[in-house]
């Protein structure tokens, strides 16, 4: 076998409350791996329960880059989450340690992976006619035309999706050509890293869907509403922003708001999460080279340390 003469980066992708963080602060204390969060929701400060978020404890045992590096009311693309994640395992592997990326935002692993498309710059003039459009037609009618011009990019996001509808038709206005067509032109850098990939999660959906249903009543005990609540009272922030539609944080807000009975909560964030964990799901059988992991069988840990002493040696 060819000796690979890149350092080892590992990558800890899972469902939603598969248990990646228990998991990837293990590593960190037998392996000396250094962190670097994958959560397109933890980049958020004051998002913290919703998120759940590693606490102050776990924190100060095994530090997380890139959690709470953005104010709630900013927004933050997988480009410059490759960007920062590039710029902080440039200098962990500096100091000869392995950097771990765990997290279960999908987007980002596979951009910081197989590289950025190199995409027009936002039009402020077309963006505002476009959220302008949205508002008076709706999300639907602009899902529609996406389909339309590109049923590709169209079938890889959701109707209510706001924020990546309306970069697929700027982009497609900007250049007349599909953003799917960008994406398969896309540019792929040469990753610097010799990549481990590890999949966290249970081999039953029913084991994955109850501890969903826990995690939530968990968060709910923890003063999830009062967080969001805290953050409603801010005034600058609103529901569109990619930071409130994060799931949970969406269903808070739309309760908050009066949208539907707040005994419903429960059962509505409970089945958003069931959803996106089905949508990462769908992508990690899709990733190459995954080393899965059962991470409701008792051994789970010592079975993902086993691949990172023999696959990553």
């Amino acid at each position: 076998m060819t000796h690979d003469p890149r350092p080892l980066a590992i990558l800890l992708l899972g469902p939603t409350a598969a248990g990646k963080t228990d998991t990837a602060i293990a590593l960190h204390e037998r392996f000396g791996c250094e962190l670097i969060s994958v959560d397109s929701a933890m980049v958020y400060r004051g998002m913290d329960i919703g998120t759940a978020k590693p606490s102050a404890e776990e924190l100060a045992r095994a530090p997380h880059r890139l959690i709470d590096i953005r104010d709630p009311a900013e927004s933050y693309s997988a480009a410059e989450f490759c960007r920062d994640a590039h710029a902080a395992m440039a200098e962990i592997t500096a100091r000869g340690r392995t950097p771990l990326l765990v997290g279960g935002t999908m987007m980002y692993a596979k951009r910081l992976v197989e590289g950025v498309a190199t995409l027009p710059q936002a039009a402020p003039e077309l963006r505002q006619r476009l959220e302008v459009q949205a508002e008076r037609d709706g999300l639907e009618a602009l899902h529609a035309r996406l389909r339309s011009v590109d049923p590709v990019a169209a079938a890889t996001m959701h109707a209510n999706n706001r924020q990546r509808l309306i970069r697929a038709l700027e982009v497609f206005e900007l250049t007349g050509v599909p953003i799917s067509e960008h994406w398969r032109e896309q540019h792929r850098e040469n990753f610097p890293y010799r990549l481990l990939s590890i999949a966290l999660a249970p081999s039953e959906r029913a084991v994955l869907h109850q501890r969903i249903g826990e995690r939530f009543d968990t968060m709910l005990d923890a003063g999830f509403l009062d967080e969001v609540a805290a953050l409603k009272r801010r005034g600058d922030l609103h529901g569109d922003l990619p930071s409130m539609r994060s799931v949970g944080y969406r269903q808070a807000w739309e309760a908050l708001d009066g949208a539907f009975e707040m005994g419903e909560l429960r059962e509505r964030g409970a089945a958003a999460t069931r959803q996106l964990a089905k949508r990462q799901l769908t992508w990690l059988r899709r990733w190459p080279g995954l080393h899965w992991v059962d991470s409701s069988a008792a051994e789970a840990g010592e079975h993902v340390a086993k691949i990172v002493r023999e696959v990553g040696s």
